[in-house]
């Protein structure tokens, strides 16, 4: 493991590999669905419900964001605290953000931020598990590290997959440029996992893997080997389960639909963007997956899950945070949501912008912040949310709110009651065991509109 700038990279801080850390609430799905896999088991969600929001863009910043030197600064507390950022207005009047967040003041009319958001676990991999399940993770060695021994439960892009269903040939639940690493579907299962775009938008020769046919095949021998397929399927069925079969080949009937879709080549052809719009995300990988996110939104996805990492800063973490980590994350969630606005979509998009955690407000010997997971600003804005606000407080050095905390649970309802999702339905593991979509927290009255 390396150190650069004070951000960890190839891992954890705590040295848990990346590839184990994705099989927590993936079972085991590494890689997310290829896009015929996708396809085949994308089936059976519930139909549209009366909600407020069609979508979700959430936008995750990996590693643990340093919330006190961004949106809840404590400029009377001591150095060792308050760090080198000062406190600059904002568009609405005696709500104040750090100096590094310009553009994200700019527009501070337009979203809310919760500084009052607090939960209790302090790992990297536990507590993005458990941000993104609204179930408490657990390790097979107790420190979180080892295979994990729960991971069951699906995460909140597979919820809303399973609840909403699709409303386009675009998949429904996408990553990128990765998977995230709490993504999967748990004991729902792999066909509502999310597709995983596996590639950076911000690199100049860009593009969805499984979206473009293979070199020396056109859509004339495409069709062709369609035709075949079926054929074969017909004349295998008496022997196979009839209705695998019948399954199966509608699954293959809309991965061939997918590929052959001018809708979904649009939507993932981010260079058909004007420069100067894709200058205004900022030619950085957020930027870049925030712009992809509006996109896929446009073409009809449900729920887009950007995983950003880098945000793990305990060494000399200012250089980085304010030459790299807030002037992208600004400039990407400002963007976006001007954006949707613009666009019209903001009333039925729900953009968040949040970590697993926040940073210790004391500065460490190493002139970094470590882990604090009992207090972090979460940034709403979109379709539902009350824009304009800061909801709630924390004490005067960050440590933890002094008014109603709000926790991951919480946070889960929230986002639920927006889209329309009943948390109290309920659905049976493989053993039979009923797990009902959330089982904890209360709707954030503050945030709803």
């Amino acid at each position: 493991m390396t150190f650069k700038s004070g951000r960890v990279r190839n891992g954890y801080c705590d040295r848990v590999p990346r590839r184990q850390a994705l099989k927590i609430g993936g079972t085991g799905l590494l890689s997310g669905l290829s896009l015929p896999g996708l396809l085949a088991l994308e089936a059976n969600a519930a139909g549209a419900q009366n909600r407020k929001v069609e979508a979700c863009i959430m936008l995750f910043l990996e590693g643990g964001p340093s919330t006190i030197d961004m949106w809840d600064l404590k400029p009377d507390a001591p150095t060792e605290i308050r760090g080198p950022y000062k406190p600059i207005p904002t568009s609405v009047p005696t709500t104040f953000f750090g100096e590094h967040c310009v553009e994200c003041a700019k527009i501070a009319d337009k979203f809310t931020v919760l500084r009052s958001h607090a939960h209790s676990d302090n790992g990297h991999q536990t507590g993005y598990h458990y941000m993104m399940t609204g179930r408490r993770a657990s390790f097979g060695d107790g420190q979180g590290g080892g295979a994990p021994t729960n991971a069951l439960y699906p995460s909140m892009g597979s919820v809303i997959s399973r609840e909403l269903g699709g409303r386009s040939q675009v998949p429904i639940y996408v990553n990128l440029p990765n998977m995230m690493n709490a993504g999967g579907p748990g004991f729902y299962g792999a066909e509502y996992g999310p597709f995983v775009i596996e590639n950076d938008p911000v690199q100049p020769d860009f593009q969805v893997k499984d979206l473009g046919l293979v070199r020396g095949v056109d859509s004339n021998r495409l069709a062709l080997r369609k035709q075949l397929l079926a054929g074969v399927d017909q004349a295998l069925r008496p022997v196979a389960s009839a209705g695998r079969s019948r399954e199966m080949s509608t699954y293959y009937d809309k991965a061939f639909d997918l590929i052959t879709s001018a809708e979904a080549q649009k939507a993932f052809d981010i260079h058909a963007e004007s420069g100067a719009v894709r200058e205004r995300y900022g030619y950085t990988s957020l930027g870049q997956c925030a712009l992809m996110s509006r996109r896929l939104v446009e073409a009809g996805c449900r729920f887009i899950g950007v995983d950003h990492g880098s945000w793990d800063t305990h060494f000399t973490c200012f250089p980085s945070l304010e030459n790299d980590l807030i002037p992208h994350a600004d400039r990407a969630f400002s963007a976006l949501v001007t954006d949707l606005e613009e666009r019209g979509l903001l009333d039925t998009t729900l953009v968040i912008m949040m970590g697993e955690m926040g940073r210790t407000p004391r500065i460490n010997k190493e002139a970094g912040r470590d882990h604090w997971s009992a207090a972090q600003s979460v940034l709403f804005a979109g379709g539902g949310i009350e824009p304009g606000r800061v909801i709630g407080a924390t004490n005067k050095y960050a440590e933890h709110p002094i008014t109603q905390p709000y926790g991951v649970e919480d946070l889960l309802q929230t986002v639920f009651h927006l889209m329309g999702i009943d948390t109290q339905k309920t659905y049976h593991t493989p053993l039979g065991r009923p797990v009902p979509i959330l089982s904890d927290g209360q709707v954030i009255r503050e945030l709803v509109s």
